[in-house]
């Protein structure tokens, strides 16, 4: 533990500068450099006779002893803008797998510690961390090949998924006193590409509601998130105790694997059937649900259901989404019913459903007599005659 002195240094006149011993050193992000020594500007006169002048250096020693108690209370708080030495020499990989173990499962995590520790190495202590090294690593995620497979970049928005976990974790960082800087604050985000969202019509997800599916967890995670919005992540960890209610009210509290925010979610009657007889409130709802068996069981699924367009476990999420929009449902109530921070990352499912709309508009043809042209046709022998 840092502890913080009240040391005199003896200077000219016959006088006493009063200033901090700090042990173990720590960072001052306005220097750059460890700090030992914090000078009060403080001083005591030793040739004072008379008794104002050693009253004077009493009430000056006095306020020094104030000050290095406050300041021992603040870094035992972290309220101190100094940062330990022991902290600023550990390794960010370390700190950097610690976040994504508190993701439980989440892939993406487990995936942006991977490319980090390709790009960097495995030791990588925090005072190598600055905005130089941050900016190489997003033109490493954007330029790099896929782990195990040399000749093949990863696509743009996984870089962006990618990144954001590391931009969260420098954040987390400096809110431990890690790093002086909010990094992440200052580096910008790789910009996300748009592209197409898959996602099932009403029709198609009624066909595969119907379809036989080898894994029946899968088939019940599926329809669950269909029906509600939910990411893998929180299907995943979904637990029996995070749901309340009756018939005709029931409803999810739960906190968000991505943001970590807690959310309260009402759900449907035939969602809550969907889920079967419950299990142990600390049991998981979708117990025995993986990540790798769902994506070949999804596979198959969607087979058994005649769906042959491309579709992860993320489109169910789009299908609930956009068939929620497409039936009317407010785009705010979407927003907040999806978790969403920003409503323009809701209104790309808006510009979906308008699109669709647009196709629709553009079937019906009809093969109608056009009089028009029947009438310019009867005016060009007048018109050869003048």
């Amino acid at each position: 533990m840092t502890k913080v002195r009240l040391r005199r240094k003896t200077i000219s006149n016959n006088r006493q500068s009063l200033y901090l011993e700090i042990y173990p050193p720590i960072y001052n992000p306005k220097t750059g450099i460890m700090q030992r020594k914090q000078y009060l500007k403080l001083y005591i006169d030793n040739s004072a006779k008379t008794s104002v002048g050693r009253e004077l250096n009493k009430e000056t020693l006095k306020l020094a002893e104030h000050i290095r108690a406050q300041r021992q209370i603040d870094l035992q708080n972290r309220k101190f803008d100094f940062i330990s030495e022991s902290n600023m020499k550990s390794n960010f990989v370390d700190f950097f797998e610690e976040q994504a173990e508190k993701r439980k499962n989440c892939y993406n995590w487990q995936m942006s510690v991977r490319y980090f520790k390709s790009f960097a190495g495995s030791k990588v202590p925090f005072t190598e961390l600055n905005e130089t090294l941050c900016e190489e690593y997003a033109d490493y995620l954007l330029d790099g090949p896929s782990l195990g497979r040399s000749k093949i970049k990863i696509k743009k928005n996984t870089a962006v998924a990618y990144f954001g976990r590391f931009k969260l974790t420098l954040q987390e960082a400096f809110k431990k006193r890690y790093i002086p800087t909010n990094l992440a604050s200052i580096i910008e985000s790789i910009s996300p590409q748009e592209t197409h969202r898959p996602f099932l019509f009403m029709e198609e997800l009624d066909s595969l509601a119907n379809a036989y599916c080898p894994n029946e967890i899968v088939k019940k995670a599926g329809l669950f998130s269909a029906t509600t919005g939910f990411r893998y992540s929180d299907v995943e960890t979904l637990l029996w105790k995070e749901i309340h209610g009756s018939e005709g009210n029931y409803y999810i509290l739960y906190n968000q694997e991505k943001t970590g925010s807690a959310e309260y979610y009402p759900v449907s009657d035939q969602t809550i059937k969907l889920l079967g007889h419950p299990g142990e409130p600390e049991a998981k709802v979708f117990d025995g649900l993986k990540y790798d068996q769902t994506v070949h069981a999804l596979k198959k699924w969607l087979l058994n259901a005649g769906i042959k367009k491309h579709f992860t476990f993320h489109g169910f999420r789009h299908t609930f989404a956009t068939l929620q929009i497409a039936a009317g449902t407010e785009i705010y109530t979407v927003s907040k019913l999806l978790g969403h921070k920003d409503i323009k990352t809701t209104q790309i499912y808006a510009k979906i459903v308008d699109s669709l709309k647009k196709k629709a508009s553009e079937k019906i043809k009809i093969n109608f007599y056009d009089i028009s042209k029947e009438i310019a046709k009867r005016q060009k022998p007048d018109d050869a005659t003048e």
